[in-house]
């Protein structure tokens, strides 16, 4: 091989090397603004007192969830499968308006979300949930497979309700644009947009689809029950679900229980969580209600 082509050859790698050095440190300086940006504004805390790092606001989570809500609900309304059974729909929201009021009562700039709770027709599924701004949902496989008490519907009702009190949409949301800064420099870093739409696709179906971690499910267990004791129903009922839920589950544990803690401990925990809370359930003072609008 020539020298000239030799040094033809070492002249365009040296230059490929030369702009990907480059892209690397522009790639470094924008992901570290962007942290850096991220880290001076995200801060928060918890009803718990857990530090949380939100980058999309509660407001934010709030708006986004609202019309989550009406679209995961509308397929289920067009088949007719939206609260078909007026007793059970009474049961839930009898239950689900005194723990509100006591949600209320732990934050009470609350009372402005628009909580609302729908009963969605569904035998196979055993599972509820809530989104940001008091939207929630519960399956009728869960009160017919499980066969829940007034006292254990309040700790799966008051569940919910606490991911709600903690911002754990808007965490989830937060994780999801993380993801999605890390795709915006390197769309940035290579000029390309096209990366950085997809991102923002990534990071809404993350925002989705991520489960609440095991921390934000403890969290929400520890604020469910004493939700529920205020509101007058049995902390100790949060046991006894527990166990009803495993044996529904069998090997496979239903959704609601998939990301708790693990099965061994999470027994004793209840337990002492029941304890601590009961001064709360013997409490003889009114129990306040929040009644939810049709």
């Amino acid at each position: 091989m020539s020298r000239s082509r030799i040094s033809s050859k070492y002249w365009s790698q040296s230059k490929a090397g030369t702009g990907g050095v480059a892209m690397i440190f522009r790639l470094r300086a924008i992901f570290s603004a962007l942290l850096v940006s991220v880290l001076l504004l995200a801060c928060a805390t918890s009803p718990t007192g857990r530090n949380q790092l939100l980058i999309i606001s509660e407001e934010q989570a709030i708006a986004s969830s609202r019309l989550a809500y009406q679209e995961m609900l509308e397929p289920y309304a067009k088949e007719g499968k939206l609260d078909n059974d007026p007793q059970l729909k009474a049961r839930v929201e009898w239950i689900a308006e005194r723990l509100i009021a006591q949600a209320i009562r732990m934050r009470p700039e609350t009372s402005s979300w628009e909580w609302s709770i729908k009963i969605i027709d569904d035998p196979e599924t055993v599972n509820a949930w809530a989104m940001a701004g008091g939207k929630m949902a519960l399956y009728t496989g869960l009160v017919e497979q499980v066969k829940p008490t007034d006292d254990e519907l309040a700790q799966v009702l008051g569940h919910e309700i606490s991911h709600a009190l903690a911002k754990h949409s808007a965490e989830k949301m937060s994780m999801a644009m993380m993801t999605r800064l890390g795709v915006i420099a390197v769309g940035a870093a290579s000029d390309r947009p096209a990366l950085t739409m997809a991102g923002a696709a990534l990071a809404a179906k993350l925002a989705l689809e991520l489960p609440n971690s095991r921390t934000a499910e403890s969290e929400a267990d520890r604020i469910g029950i004493e939700l529920a004791a205020k509101a007058g129903y049995d902390p100790r009922a949060a046991v006894s679900l527990w166990q009803k839920m495993a044996k529904v589950g069998g090997d496979n544990p239903p959704e609601f229980l998939s990301t708790h803690p693990a099965p061994q401990s999470r027994q004793q925990t209840l337990s002492d969580l029941a304890q601590e809370m009961m001064p709360y359930y013997r409490d003889k003072s009114p129990r306040p209600i929040y009644p939810l609008k049709p």
